[in-house]
């Protein structure tokens, strides 16, 4: 498994630690840090099953002064996400081909 975590996020940090107390193998990725490419984004939502609007922190400033009211493509709310990628929701968990926000943490489970 993998976790998508910002370390300075609340509910990252309690997905990772969910994940940690469950015993869970997996790997980290800093996605602010190490960034994120189109590709990869596109992958890792059509895992999940959802649009790439359901990945947008839609509470962000950054999102209401420049994005909110607008109607974009799926393909452009993936180029937003890479270009600001603060707006992605976290943490993001994937297991093989699923893919889950986990956000509350138990939402991981669904993904076993």
């Amino acid at each position: 498994m993998k976790i998508y975590h910002n370390p300075r996020c609340s509910k990252s940090r309690k997905g990772l630690q969910y994940m940690e107390d469950k015993g869970y193998k997996f790997e980290i990725f800093k996605y602010l840090d190490e960034g994120i490419n189109e590709t990869e984004l596109t992958a890792l939502i059509a895992k999940s099953g959802k649009k790439p609007f359901d990945f947008v922190r839609q509470h962000e400033q950054l999102y209401k002064d420049i994005y909110k009211g607008q109607i974009l493509s799926d393909e452009e709310w993936i180029k937003v996400l890479v270009k600001n990628p603060r707006l992605l929701h976290r943490p993001i968990v994937v297991n093989g081909d699923k893919a889950v926000l986990a956000n509350p943490p138990e939402n991981i489970e669904g993904i076993l």
